[in-house]
């Protein structure tokens, strides 16, 4: 799958889960990633919607069939357990992927701010 089609794939995603303009979609390695107030909940890749888990959401996936994010590196098999491929039916369900995609951003970890810098007299 192409970048520019993983790209229009998260844009369409990111337009069912949230008004206009609250989701960004950067790019993600070889996908593209989700990312709201500066935090990324989920992420497309080779055409399939990874979300951010916390144990519930995980324990769900994983009774529905999914499997968590993995990719080949240094010859060997990486497992990332804290994204979770989403289950077919909660993809063509738009009220229970807005809900799923809520839920994974409340399991995401906000970014840090910067202290505010303070001024010199």
């Amino acid at each position: 799958m192409s970048s520019e089609t993983t790209r229009r794939l998260a844009l369409d995603f990111a337009s069912q889960l949230a008004p206009a303009g609250s989701v960004d979609v950067r790019r993600f390695f070889g996908g593209s990633a989700l990312v709201r107030n500066g935090a990324q909940f989920g992420f497309v890749m080779k055409g399939t919607l990874y979300l951010r888990v916390d144990d519930a959401m995980r324990a769900e996936f994983e009774a529905d069939g999914s499997e968590p994010f993995s990719y080949r590196a240094a010859g060997r098999e990486v497992t990332v357990r804290r994204y979770y491929a989403v289950p077919a039916h909660v993809v063509d369900d738009p009220a229970l992927l807005h809900a799923y995609s809520e839920r994974a951003l409340h399991a995401t970890p906000r970014p840090a701010t910067d202290s505010p810098t303070r001024s010199r007299p």
